[in-house]
């Protein structure tokens, strides 16, 4: 009796165990799967920056540098001033002869005009006195037809320049013409940007990533003295298996995870790429080398986006 008692409970204790066994295989074959499907979901890639390199289209030699590596900046903060003082006075010189137009004659040159006119008038009285006489002298016979048509035309002369001298001390006291003017306002405003030219601001708030020269070298047309990078044009680059690349789309949420941050960040796929590549190397494993992947792009929210650094690894999930 005894031993019948001691066999069933052994019996029990076996298929308690065997029960145990079952339901520990059955949760680890849960946990396997659940790890497989999150390797699945889980991709490797890294954080990487598109950086703005400010330039300026003039030539000229490095003033002022106002900003350094690794400050942040607001938009429309100043970032250098190249030497201006050939444009400052360009400027200066265009201001002036828009003004002269503007202002027409000054007054000596007008008073000039006056005094002439004054002179020719008087010419133009003595040539009436005169031609009258030699009228009256040629009815009596007492001149000759030559010498009559010598008082008309000295009459007539005397009467044209009076008249030549009217109209030019009534130009004198216009302003320039508009042709004139609007030529005189173009090189201004050509001036006002070269000038302008000499000294960059900052269109964005950004993070002053580089600075390429230093106060007083030279700088070339066009060459980048500022490299900058805005928290917008940080993106997050991740690669996916080819089984995987097909159920991707863009504006899909994902999440990025990375070490030392303080949070997981959230990202909007904005790319897909068309074409597979290799794995490359900046993400090289013993388990994804030699396997074709394709490239995806996301991008985070702007206030998020500092919390990543271009080249640094990251880990990606995709969000159902």
């Amino acid at each position: 009796m005894g031993l019948q008692m001691k066999k069933s409970t052994i019996m029990n204790s076996l298929n308690s165990d065997r029960i145990c066994n079952a339901a520990l295989a059955f949760l680890l074959v849960l946990l396997l799967a659940t790890c497989g499907d999150t390797d699945k979901k889980s991709y490797q890639g890294y954080a990487e920056g598109e950086y703005v390199y400010v330039a300026t289209s003039v030539a000229g030699r490095l003033d002022k540098l106002l900003v350094s590596r690794g400050q942040q900046v607001e938009a429309s903060a100043p970032l250098f001033v190249l030497e201006h003082e050939n444009e400052t006075a360009q400027v200066q010189q265009a201001k002036a002869q828009l003004e002269d137009l503007k202002t027409g004659k000054r007054k000596e040159e007008l008073d000039v005009l006056r005094d002439q006119l004054a002179q020719a008038i008087t010419a133009e009285d003595l040539s009436a006195t005169q031609a009258a006489r030699d009228e009256k002298q040629y009815k009596v016979i007492a001149i000759s037809k030559a010498q009559l048509d010598t008082s008309r035309s000295a009459l007539t002369s005397a009467k044209a320049h009076v008249q030549e001298l009217r109209n030019q001390l009534k130009t004198g006291e216009l302003p320039g013409r508009e042709e004139q003017i609007r030529a005189a306002e173009a090189a201004l405003a050509q001036a006002e940007w070269k000038l302008s030219q000499k000294s960059v601001a900052t269109a964005q708030a950004a993070l002053v990533f580089d600075t390429l020269f230093v106060e007083g070298e030279w700088v070339p047309a066009g060459t980048p003295i500022v490299s900058l990078l805005p928290p917008g044009n940080i993106k997050v680059r991740f690669f996916v298996p080819e089984e995987t690349v097909g159920k991707l789309k863009a504006g899909q949420a994902a999440t990025v995870h990375c070490d030392g941050c303080a949070k997981d960040v959230s990202v909007l796929i904005t790319y897909i790429s068309p074409e597979s590549e290799f794995t490359p190397p900046v993400i090289y494993s013993n388990e994804t080398r030699s396997k074709l992947v394709f490239m995806i792009e996301a991008r985070p929210k702007v206030e998020d986006a500092i919390l990543l650094h271009p080249g640094q690894p990251v880990e990606v999930r995709i969000n159902e």
